[in-house]
């Protein structure tokens, strides 16, 4: 883990509450795809937040940060972002990094949780192309899902990529996946004994998907994500 001064590079909204950022470090960041960072807001004061970019592109760090008011922990940092122009950050951090493996992998995001997904599957299509890779990015309203229209391309130009979007609250022209985005993907897998897990939501989420992917065969040693450090 190192200690790296940022200078905020841009700011642009994706929802009315998401905002992505894009920080340039004072040197190249390694790390592996999935890990985070922290932001020092203090000496004890220190908020994690995904790493969203892949490492390949390691000159640059985006964030996607879910900044609603009612939530100070998030918007406090992108309050400092805007009004202070540069950010200290320790990275990386986590180990629910992407591994290299043949088995089928399935990333399970729930909100801005994405922005753990999309450094995994960017960096899986980069490094591991012929692997069978599914994404499934839940949110509560299809506008939530601001990068959906890329996905989609991704998965047309890239063939063992399939990106599968859950509404919780859909459209009534809304034809796809609804409800809970971890109970879409039991409507799609039956046995998970072959497959590699990951997923970044709420603890709940993870907790939930940790109990019933493994009562369906999945190997606990093949699910990863950082709430597992913690319940």
């Amino acid at each position: 883990m190192k200690v790296i001064n940022c200078t905020v590079e841009s700011i642009e909204a994706q929802t009315s509450i998401v905002h992505k950022v894009v920080l340039t470090p004072e040197f190249p960041l390694e790390f592996k795809a999935g890990q985070y960072l922290q932001v020092v807001m203090g000496e004890n004061d220190k908020r994690p937040f995904s790493i969203a970019n892949a490492p390949s592109s390691s000159n640059k760090i985006e964030l996607h940060i879910g900044a609603d008011p009612a939530n100070s922990y998030a918007f406090e940092v992108l309050a400092k972002c805007k009004e202070e122009g540069k950010l200290i950050v320790e990275a990386p951090l986590g180990n629910a990094y992407l591994r290299e493996s043949s088995s089928p992998a399935i990333v399970v995001a729930g909100g801005t949780g994405y922005s753990y997904a999309k450094s995994i599957v960017i960096d899986c299509i980069e490094n591991q192309p012929h692997r069978e890779l599914t994404l499934y990015w839940g949110a509560k309203s299809l506008n939530d899902l601001y990068e959906s229209s890329e996905l989609e391309a991704m998965s047309i130009t890239h063939p063992h990529f399939t990106f599968i979007p859950v509404v919780e609250h859909p459209n009534d022209d809304w034809t796809g996946h609804t409800g809970w985005v971890h109970k879409a993907v039991m409507k799609d897998i039956i046995d998970f004994s072959a497959l590699q897990v990951y997923t970044a939501g709420r603890f709940e989420m993870s907790a939930t998907i940790r109990d019933e992917f493994c009562a369906n065969g999945l190997n606990k040693t093949e699910l990863f994500g950082d709430a597992y450090a913690f319940i």
